[in-house]
């Protein structure tokens, strides 16, 4: 399986051709059948309109591109078909609520995992509180707009019962009383005077004891291991992610003139783009704006 954030920002490549064809931009969503339908794409005549490439289409997603056969792959917006409705659904998924079909609202949608072949297998959901959790796709009974239907079998899972557990405490509050009744006063007073004898098997008992403290630190080693490393992998992608995207615009040009806020120019129009213009790009935040305007 795949994150989509591991897809977006590759390169798109063309085996037969040699050619790099743009930029993976978005994720195509056929909510109906829970897949992804295309991917569209960016390339240097994207003010043209839209392209996108039926996933069906796509032969590999590795680590730093995504091949395909050719370039005829590439479907413009008036050969899209069905997909120009797809498109004018704009179903994005993430970013939308999770909520139950009975009105909780688990969080939002923040990832999601795609299979070989399209199919969304596992959307993660954040909650308020920060905390994550996965639900499998055949749990989400609608993929809408803005929210995202949680079927009822998933709000079980993510809200398990515990209530059982406290009912056995008013029976051992019943087996309480049973001792305090007989007369134990009496029979001290006739087994004191063979005091001398029981002070021998008194030891034994702290050796009974000794075995018990050795059960209680082994559960204590499990607990914190998930946390770090999901924001490991997640810091290691969006580095990734950005590295593609430096090697993609290093040696191309400027379409035009970008300026940060205040008006200095940050690279001129036809002007090569360097790593000191994608630093300056970066820190001024136009960073996409200059991967929209390069030829």
């Amino acid at each position: 399986m795949k994150k989509s954030v591991e897809i977006l920002g590759l390169p798109i490549i063309s085996i037969t051709e040699g050619r790099e064809l743009g930029m993976s931009k978005t994720l195509l969503i056929d909510a109906k059948k829970g897949t992804v339908a295309a991917i569209t794409i960016e390339d240097e005549d994207w003010y043209r309109g839209v392209k996108l490439i039926p996933y069906e289409s796509v032969i590999a997603i590795g680590d730093d591109a995504v091949t395909v056969t050719n370039s005829e792959n590439i479907l413009k917006l008036d050969d899209a078909g069905d997909y120009e409705t797809l498109l004018d659904e704009n179903i994005r998924v993430i970013g939308t609520k999770a909520i139950t079909k009975t009105g909780t609202i688990q969080g939002k949608i923040s990832e999601l995992y795609i299979g070989e072949d399209g199919k969304i297998e596992t959307c993660e959901i954040t909650a308020p509180d920060g905390t994550t959790s996965d639900i499998a796709s055949d749990q989400i009974s609608i993929f809408g707009k803005e929210v995202t239907v949680i079927d009822p079998t998933g709000e079980k899972k993510n809200n398990p019962v515990t209530a059982p557990k406290s009912e056995p405490a008013p029976s051992a509050a019943k087996a309480a009383p049973a001792p305090a009744a007989p007369a134990a006063p009496s029979a001290p007073k006739a087994e004191a005077q063979k005091a001398p004898e029981p002070a021998a098997v008194k030891p034994e008992a702290p050796k009974a004891a000794t075995p018990a403290p050795a059960a209680k630190p082994e559960p204590k080693k499990e607990a914190p291991k998930a946390t770090p490393s999901d924001a490991d992998k997640q810091a290691a992608a969006d580095k990734a992610t950005e590295e593609r995207h430096r090697r993609f615009l290093l040696g191309k040009k400027a379409a035009r003139t970008i300026k940060m806020d205040n008006g200095i120019v940050i690279v001129e129009a036809g002007q090569d783009i360097t790593e000191e213009v994608l630093q300056k790009a970066k820190l001024a935040n136009k960073f996409i704006e200059l991967s929209m305007n390069v030829q």
